[in-house]
This record gives C-alpha cells, sequence and structure tokens, in this order.
C-alpha cells in the first residue's frame, strides 16, 4: 500500500490524486460500505419473486436467444412463473395418474396420460410426442362385441 502514496517532494494535488487511486482501488465493487464490513447477502431474483424456477437463467436464455434486441426486467420473471405453473399443474395431473395405477413413481406413461386426459394441456401439447407415453386405451364401438338384447326387437333388426 506504500507505493501509492507519493514522497514528501511532491506536489499535495499529485499526493491527492494518488490517495484517491488508492481508495478507488480497494473499494471497487463494493458499493458505499468499507473495506471488510459485513456485506449483505446477495438475493436471488427467484427468491425475491418467490418462484422455483431460475429467473436469472431464463433472463440469461432470453438474451442469448436473441428474441429481441433488449430484455426488460419483468419478462424473465413472468416467464419463470408460467413456466413454473405449467410444470406444477402436469405434475400435479401426472401423480395423480400414478396414484390411480397404484405407482409411486412417475413416469412417461402417467405424463401422457395426464396431459392428453386435460382438455387444456391436450390443445397445448397437441402435437408433441411424449417419449414412452404409449397410447390412449380406446377401442372403437364398432370393434366391441354387439350386446345381446333379451328385450323386444326394434322394427330394423327384424327386417
Amino acid at each position: 500500500a506504500a507505493h501509492y502514496f507519493a514522497p514528501a517532494s511532491l506536489p499535495f494535488s499529485l499526493a491527492v490524486s494518488r490517495f484517491r487511486l488508492w481508495i478507488a482501488v480497494k473499494m471497487a465493487g463494493r458499493g458505499k460500505t468499507l473495506g471488510s464490513g459485513a456485506s449483505k447477502k446477495a438475493t436471488s431474483r427467484s427468491s425475491k419473486a418467490g418462484l422455483q424456477f431460475p429467473v436469472g437463467r431464463i433472463a440469461r436464455f432470453l438474451k442469448a436467444g436473441k428474441y429481441a434486441e433488449r430484455v426488460g426486467a419483468g419478462a424473465p420473471v413472468y416467464l419463470a412463473a408460467v413456466l413454473e405453473y405449467l410444470a406444477a399443474e402436469v405434475l400435479e395431473l401426472a401423480g395423480n395418474a400414478a396414484r390411480d395405477n397404484k405407482k409411486t413413481r412417475i413416469v412417461p406413461r402417467h405424463i401422457q396420460l395426464a396431459v392428453r386426459n386435460d382438455e387444456e394441456l391436450s390443445k397445448l401439447l397437441g402435437d408433441v410426442t411424449i417419449a414412452n407415453g404409449g397410447v390412449m386405451p380406446n377401442i372403437h364401438n364398432l370393434l366391441l362385441p354387439k350386446k345381446s338384447g333379451a328385450g323386444p326387437k326394434s322394427a330394423a333388426e327384424e327386417s
């Protein structure tokens, strides 16, 4: 630290400017707090918004994707909230499907059943193929065995 200060033979203004430079180096990146004072713990944008999804990462992806020249402060928070809501909705329905099948682990089949049984999610993910999801259980009515009616026959069946 001694080399920042001027010897006694230098002008006072030079000594002051060197002192200011020394202070600037010591305070760099610390805001207005002094040297080794207790600094405030950083709070993530996700925790400020009360979200589990990473707001900072979504902001980085929005910037890197070049969807627009600039990204506002609220856009990644809003997008993170929407994505978190959709994920929670799918997971809740998939958990119910797993429980209906007497399973404790959610597998792609349960996600497929959950999404396809929900009208809005099915519309949103209509063109999406879920790997290892299988197909919806469905047998066309014409393929089912005919019911043998014990009651009186209708006019159409007699002819």
